[in-house]
């Protein structure tokens, strides 16, 4: 459903950075996986469960992982 977003915190050393995984059409949705060596996987997800784009971050330096879940609305409505 168009409007999930994945926010991920960062330690970039002196500072943390911020990014944004968003499902940019609808029917996308957006998943987190843990994988082997300590990365953590973000993807926009196709219906039929095809990734269109990945991020991936090592898990120690992952500070918070928040998920934004669609609110059902369409983006006219607000």
């Amino acid at each position: 459903m168009k409007g999930d977003r994945v926010e991920i915190v960062i330690d970039a050393g002196d500072s943390s950075r911020t990014y944004d995984v968003v499902a940019t059409k609808a029917g996308r949705r957006v998943e987190i996986a843990n994988r082997r060596g300590g990365v953590v996987e973000v993807s926009e997800v196709t219906r039929s469960g095809t990734a269109v784009r990945t991020a991936r971050f090592m898990s120690s330096r992952v500070l918070a992982l928040v998920e934004h879940p669609a609110d059902g609305r369409s983006e006219d409505e607000e």
